[in-house]
């Protein structure tokens, strides 16, 4: 079989089958009175905002049936540090990782009600200056999202109004950001999943 046979093959495979791919195509999103962003490879440093600093891909265009797994660490400040915007069909909808005074995760908006709200509502133990696994999963049916290996969020979509936050919409299409903290993230990935 020659290279270019190969190339061909692998082009015509159905994308779930490329496995996690690399999420590195980020720009500062412009909040106002933003912190330093830096990007360095799969590293990204965000300096605490007032109040938010992030990061947006612009280009990420995937809408159903994906995951997306990074790791972060709070290094200072007590509030959220790692919180993904991603897409949800036709809307948007924020992951919240450590909101509310530093201990709050959910998904803003369900309904219209905000993470600290809604029934994805949970309390989580953040550490600052130690890295957690994030993972979230997207489906038509299903918004699920782990930390480390505990899931934290399971949430039937069918028949529920998913959106952002009211002024969010800076964060879209996908997003990474902090509220006045410091935060670490890094090894972002994205996978595609097949569909049912």
């Amino acid at each position: 079989m020659t290279a270019r046979t190969c190339l061909f093959l692998l082009a015509c495979l159905p994308l779930h089958s490329q496995g996690w791919l690399p999420l590195v195509d980020w720009r500062t999103t412009p909040f106002a009175n933003h912190g330093e962003v830096r990007i360095k490879a799969d590293l990204v440093s965000l300096d605490p905002g007032a109040p938010m600093t992030g990061v947006t891909a612009p280009g990420f265009k995937t809408r159903l049936n994906y995951e997306i797994r990074f790791e972060a660490s709070r290094l200072r400040g007590n509030d959220f540090f790692a919180s993904l915007t991603f897409p949800y069909k036709d809307s948007y909808a924020t992951w919240v990782n450590g909101g509310w005074g530093g201990d709050i995760i959910g998904i803003s908006s369900i309904d219209n009600w905000d993470a600290s709200e809604n029934e994805t509502r949970a309390y989580f133990n953040f550490e600052n200056d130690r890295y957690y696994r994030f993972r979230l999963q997207v489906s038509a049916t299903h918004i699920k999202a782990w930390i480390d290996d505990k899931q934290v969020i399971d949430l039937a979509v069918n028949g529920r109004a998913i959106g952002l936050r009211r002024g969010m919409d800076l964060t879209m299409p996908l997003s990474l950001f902090s509220y006045n903290t410091g935060s670490s993230i890094r090894k972002v990935e994205y996978r595609i999943l097949p569909t049912r």
